[in-house]
């Protein structure tokens, strides 16, 4: 595929599912429902991909969803999961205590967002809802970014550019979570700036680190795992004190971030001084 053909697919596909996205959280709100996820334009997403696949003479296993490498990829995602959470929720405990407060923690579900948190309770049915919203969201944005995205740019630029561009684009896609805030007044533009730069910044990091993911294994696995854990215990398992919950979540989404691709950069280091 010739490179402005290549730019022109992946600018289209973006800025469609880009108003889709809008569209969705401005007007539908799913995310205020019992379903706690804006779902619909995910499903879009994962639609138009199957298209772009067809028209590309493509399959989803050559985006990195293949059968091989399944239980490796699932099993390495979860330990950097797993290990950067525990050591994010150690540190955000410590804050806590050192400002005279009592953390404790508490498993109930809600919707992830910064600033603003719609519950759902700790049922069953909830869990379930919340774990299947997930899995159509990991779906969607590791299949478009980490998968056709990047797929699509490594024909036309190196594979460390084309990483860069799909984490550039999923950064822009995580700035539409600031819109509701500023537009129900609860917040200033001010702190809407701040906080989507911090929006971007993080959502870029942790997709950076999943693209190295896709090319240091050669499927999504590792990185899909690792999102659906992140989303589900960013939804299932909070900090709680007198008064409040998740007062210090920016310090737990923050550090598991960096600690994540500080992990994933020393594993791919060594494996390319291996190699030499």
């Amino acid at each position: 595929m010739e490179k402005r053909k290549a730019i022109n697919v992946i600018s289209m596909m973006f800025i469609l599912l880009m108003i889709i996205r809008v569209i969705e959280i401005v007007f539908v709100k799913t995310d205020q429902t019992w379903i706690s996820e804006n779902i619909i334009h995910k499903i879009c997403c994962i639609l138009l991909i199957w298209i772009a696949l067809d028209m590309l003479k493509l399959r989803w296993s050559d985006l990195g969803f293949s059968k091989k490498g399944v239980s490796s990829g699932l099993k390495y995602g979860l330990a950097l999961g797993i290990s950067t959470f525990f050591l994010s929720y150690v540190a955000e405990f410590i804050v806590l205590s050192v400002m005279g407060k009592h953390p404790a923690l508490q498993f109930y579900i809600t919707n992830f967002s910064l600033s603003q948190i719609h519950t759902n309770g700790s049922s069953l049915l909830a869990v379930v809802v919340c774990l299947i919203g997930n899995i159509v969201n990991v779906w969607a944005e590791e299949g478009l970014f980490r998968g056709l995205f990047r797929i699509i740019g490594i024909q036309c630029y190196s594979p460390k550019t084309a990483n860069i561009i799909q984490a550039l684009l999923f950064g822009i896609w995580h700035i539409t979570n600031i819109i509701i805030p500023v537009l129900d007044g609860s917040m200033n533009i001010v702190t809407a700036v701040f906080m989507g730069i911090g929006y971007v910044l993080l959502s870029e990091i942790l997709a950076y680190e999943w693209g190295m993911c896709a090319a240091l294994t050669g499927t999504l696995w590792t990185g899909a795992s690792e999102h659906l854990f992140n989303n589900f215990i960013s939804n299932s398992l909070h900090t709680v004190t007198e008064t409040g919950a998740d007062e210090m979540m920016i310090i737990r989404i923050t550090l598991s971030n960096v600690l994540s691709l500080i992990f994933v950069l020393i594993i791919s280091r060594k494996r390319k001084l291996h190699n030499k």
